[in-house]
Parts: structure tokens; C-alpha cells; sequence
């Protein structure tokens, strides 16, 4: 009989474990609410920069290309990640080398260099909503179109 109990209590740990892993691929995970999606945002480091976009840079991702750009403000050249290009492709501002930017974000560290993961882009009267306070994407939850 109590051969039987801890099979089926090992039997539910594994189904457990099964399901905590794969909602950690999605992004479940400590320190945000989607957890990996938010990969990279600390709300503690939130920050505003403004200059000259002096390249965007379409880079290999997880699911399809990343959209980073580099941002020339003040004496530095800013590596700051946007999001998804499809994401992007469907939004209405767009952002082109020479456009002078805001962009409000976070200062972070990825792969031992630093960046800044936006979290809006503004460029004149428009307002590019990539991540909430939080730093949970826009994107999270949809599918690529």
C-alpha cells in the first residue's frame, strides 16, 4: 500500500514539474510577472536617454529577428533593444536612421555588454508602447502574424 502512495506522489511530482518547466520556457519565472519575456528589464534602472538613431539593426532571435538599434546620445553609442520585427512591422511609428529619439527603458547588462531594453520610443508626438511598467512585452501572448 505504501509502495502504491509514493508512486503516485512521484507520478504527480513529475507531471508538476513537467508543467512548472514548460510554462518556465514560456517565461513564467522569479522577478516578473511573464518571467523571461521580461528577460533583461530591471523597473529598478528605469531611465529616459534622447539622441540620434545612427543605425537599426535587424538581429537573429529566438523567434525570428530582433530589432535593436544604435542610438547616439550625448558622447555614447547607446545598444538598445526593441522587440520582435514582426511585432514592429505592425505598428504605426516607425523609427529610421536620423530620427531623433527618446526612448525611456532600462539599463541593463546582456551578454556582458551594456543596453538599454525600451520600454517606449518617442519620436516627435508619437509614441511607440513596447513594455509596461513592469517590463512585460507588448508583444506577450500574441502570435507572429
Amino acid at each position: 500500500m505504501r509502495w502504491r502512495l509514493l508512486v503516485a506522489v512521484l507520478g504527480i511530482g513529475a507531471l508538476s514539474a513537467t508543467a512548472a518547466m514548460a510554462q518556465g520556457y514560456r517565461g513564467a519565472g522569479p522577478g516578473s510577472r511573464r518571467g523571461s519575456m521580461a528577460r533583461g528589464f530591471d523597473p529598478a534602472t528605469v531611465t529616459t536617454i534622447s539622441g540620434e538613431v545612427l543605425a537599426v539593426n535587424s538581429l537573429p532571435a529566438a523567434r525570428g529577428s530582433g530589432i535593436h538599434l544604435d542610438v547616439k546620445a550625448g558622447n555614447d553609442v547607446i545598444d538598445v533593444h526593441l522587440g520582435p520585427s514582426w511585432f514592429l512591422d505592425q505598428q504605426k511609428t516607425k523609427i529610421a536612421k536620423g530620427d531623433t529619439i527618446e526612448v525611456t527603458g532600462s539599463k541593463v547588462t546582456l551578454s556582458g555588454k551594456p543596453a538599454f531594453v525600451a520600454r517606449t520610443v518617442k519620436k516627435g508626438s508619437d509614441v511607440l508602447a513596447l513594455r509596461d511598467a513592469a517590463g512585460v512585452p507588448a508583444w506577450a501572448g500574441q502570435r507572429r502574424r
